[in-house]
């Protein structure tokens, strides 16, 4: 008898990843008499786990709490949905602390599943994959993936596959506790935190040859959000944002404006969340030297990267 003909069966996966800033959530279902995969789930809550973490080499107790707190609700909604099997990945602030070990105790507790703090090789592959997979469709390769995070960014780049990859320490949140103490940042801070972030790009650079991309593609919150600004969206709007194609001259304009402003003058702008407010300048400086320094003149922008292909190489395993 064909599997037509008998039940159909679904299964259901949830990917969480934690990074620097943020903790995201997502939970997708497979059948057994399709390909196709859908998305049920897509969370995120701005936690700061990694504030303070440049300077102290570990988790603070307040950030420890409101993350179990976003991995409290997470929990709850996995345990709705009746998943087949949960993976948590962690990314560059976990790999910087002292006291992982209550972490991953928590995590443990709230989920049991462990705390897998990946390493920079198994970043890259996750972030390209998840990154290039709808961009693939209407721009060329090679692609040069660019992930800019709360404590790192990664820079990705091949065609089918990673053929380099290099992470350097200069995410949104790191780069603002390191230079901008001030609202709106001057401009003495502005050039250290350029300075800083000129070095860090140059040594990526010496692995990744950026110049033989043929399409730059942006992810994580810093370009999303930078994107939305630019695309000059009431409400953020993830359909919009996702695929579009922001030029350098947009991603200068907003820096500049993102520098400029103040707290409340950048609350005003669509995407800018409370948790990203006082981060999101350093992260628009990070790609507008980006693009300045590998002199491309623009980048596409996808809403996919380490989250969705962690929750897709889940599903991949599955065993009807």
């Amino acid at each position: 008898m064909s599997e037509t003909a008998t039940q159909v069966r679904t299964a259901r996966f949830a990917a969480i990843d934690c990074g620097t800033n943020s903790i995201r959530l997502l939970i997708i279902e497979c059948r057994s008499d399709s390909v196709e995969i859908v998305n049920l789930v897509r969370e995120l809550r701005l936690v700061r786990l990694g504030e303070g973490v440049d300077l102290t080499r570990e988790f603070s107790d307040a950030a420890l709490e409101r993350t179990f707190a976003a991995i409290d609700e997470y929990a709850a909604i996995i345990h709705h949905h009746e998943v087949k099997a949960v993976r948590f990945v962690a990314t560059s602030a976990s790999r910087d602390v002292s006291n992982r070990d209550a972490f991953a105790y928590g995590v443990k507790q709230r989920l049991g599943c462990e705390l897998d703090v990946i390493d920079g090789h198994e970043e890259a592959e996750l972030s390209f994959t998840g990154a290039v997979a709808h961009v693939r469709q209407s721009h060329p390769g090679p692609y040069l993936v660019v992930d800019i995070g709360g404590g790192s960014t990664e820079f990705v780049m091949g065609t089918t596959g990673v053929e380099y990859s290099k992470s350097v320490d200069i995410g949104c949140v790191r780069m603002s506790e390191r230079h901008i103490h001030t609202d709106p940042a001057t401009s003495v801070a502005v050039a250290s935190a350029q300075a800083d972030i000129d070095a860090a790009i140059a040594d990526a650079l010496q692995t990744v040859p950026a110049p033989r991309a043929l399409t730059l593609v942006g992810v994580a919150g810093t370009v999303t959000t930078v994107a939305a600004i630019a695309l000059g969206l009431s409400d953020y709007d993830s359909d919009a944002v996702d695929g579009a194609v922001i030029t350098a001259e947009q991603v200068a304009s907003v820096s500049e404006q993102l520098l400029s402003a103040t707290r409340e003058e950048r609350l005003l702008l669509p995407g800018v969340e409370p948790g990203r407010v006082d981060v999101i300048g350093a992260g628009s400086l990070i790609l507008r030297r980006i693009l300045d320094l590998t002199g491309v003149d623009h980048l596409v922008v996808s809403e996919h990267d380490i989250l969705d292909a962690t929750a897709w190489q889940l599903a991949s395993a599955v065993e009807w």
